[in-house]
């Protein structure tokens, strides 16, 4: 089972330029991932000539870039920006081509003042289903994620409760897109992860292997030191036979440490969910 991570903590570092995407590609293989996740925010652009380094930096390295996170913000009230995120989404998925990137996190949106339960579920369900044809043409695979809140967003994300989120995948049932499950943004909300999982498991493409320190908190912790239920959750991924890729979440906010004691706990809690 492939291990990746997305470097959330790295983040301000990355925007800032203080860390580049080479420095961290170099990182993660000295941390002995297959994979390094990335976020749309740090590409130097979309076309393949600013891309080409980025995709040898990784080959270089010794690792993959399995996934490439974007904020599709799909609920948000004015159709034109609404038209511009799918606009938006299909530049991601070209720069996923020219990256190697396999999959895709997509979100629902923004949890915007003003927007209805129906609407939002309307207009995230047709936006995240848009550019499924043209991610199916370039190879690319859209994972939608029951989120918690995006880099630079100003609300949570409308699908964080659990029952909207079922709705939204409910409805896209048999479109294509696939789901990546966050195993700890439920407990933000106060809801157990667990009984959301057991409904949506088939669909899932990919794990993020995240934490939180309490219950009810946007508290994120080192992956294995919170209260998310990793253990069970593992078991039962497990038991269903996944075989896809674990993307430990990283974005406890201390330093190269949180990196260095995540990635063991997760292997070791992975390895015995097999027991």
């Amino acid at each position: 089972m492939p291990m990746s991570c997305l470097p959330v903590s790295l983040y301000a570092d990355l925007s800032a330029g203080r860390l580049t995407l080479a420095d961290w590609f170099r990182f993660a293989a000295e941390l002995g991932l297959e994979g390094a996740d990335i976020s749309v925010a740090h590409l130097p652009g979309r076309d393949a000539s600013s891309l080409a380094p980025l995709r040898h930096q990784a080959q270089d390295a010794g690792v993959a870039i399995p996934m490439m996170v974007t904020y599709t913000d799909f609920t948000h009230p004015d159709p034109t920006v609404r038209a511009r995120q799918a606009d938006e989404l299909r530049s991601c998925i070209e720069a996923a081509t020219h990256l190697g990137v396999r999959y895709l996190r997509v979100t629902a949106g923004q949890n915007h003042p003003g927007v209805e339960r129906a609407q939002g579920i309307g207009w995230a369900s047709a936006g995240l289903t848009a550019c499924l044809p043209d991610a199916s043409s370039a190879g690319v695979v859209l994972a939608y994620e029951n989120h918690t809140i995006g880099y630079g967003w100003d609300h949570y994300d409308f699908s964080l409760p659990a029952d909207i989120y079922l709705e939204i995948v409910n409805n896209t049932a048999g479109s294509g897109l696939q789901l990546l499950f966050d195993t700890a943004n439920n407990l933000v909300n106060g809801e157990d992860p667990l009984p959301l999982l057991d409904q949506v498991i088939d669909r899932v493409a990919v794990i993020h292997a995240a934490d939180m320190a309490r219950k009810g908190h946007f508290e994120p912790t080192v992956v294995g030191t919170g209260v998310s239920p990793l253990a069970s959750i593992f078991h039962r991924f497990r038991a269903a036979g996944f075989d896809g890729w674990l993307s430990i979440e990283e974005g406890s906010k201390t330093g190269q440490a949180g990196f260095r004691q995540a990635i063991p706990l997760v292997r070791d809690l992975w390895e015995k969910s097999k027991q």
